[in-house]
């Protein structure tokens, strides 16, 4: 089913504001998909999506790779699931390293998570830039 990116119902920002393990799929240089666990946050006000990692991750990589090759960022799915329930948000990715976004993020993923992310001088953000959400909640 699809939802409004920016106006979620209820029910879809609820699932994305409780405590999930989610995936995080990016392309890899030969176009192959690469999926590996992240936490995640949600900004439906801003249409943004935001994982925190370290800037020597495959992932950041791969969306760097990609952001370079095409100007409007890599594609890319983040993806929740819990029993029937799931939520998936695509988008355009891009890696930024403004302290002030990266600090930002971290305190998102500290409200969504409840603890705060361990001290990391390589960290980076990727943020999505969101283009699409589905999902069954």
């Amino acid at each position: 089913m699809a939802h409004d990116v920016h106006l979620p119902d209820s029910a879809y920002l609820s699932f994305w504001r409780e405590r999930h393990i989610c995936t995080l799929t990016t392309p890899r240089p030969d176009g192959s998909p690469h999926v590996v666990p992240v936490g995640a946050t949600y900004d439906p006000e801003a249409g943004i999506a935001r994982v925190i990692t370290s800037g020597h991750s495959r992932k950041a990589r791969n969306v760097l790779a990609a952001a370079a090759a095409d100007p409007e960022g890599a594609r890319v799915a983040l993806c929740q699931l819990e029993g029937r329930r799931w939520a998936t948000l695509e988008g355009r990715a891009f890696v930024r390293t403004e302290p002030e976004l990266i600090a930002d993020a971290e305190r998102r993923y500290a409200e969504r998570y409840q603890r705060t992310p361990r001290v990391n001088p390589d960290r980076v953000l990727i943020e999505i830039r969101l283009t699409r959400a589905m999902g069954n909640v």
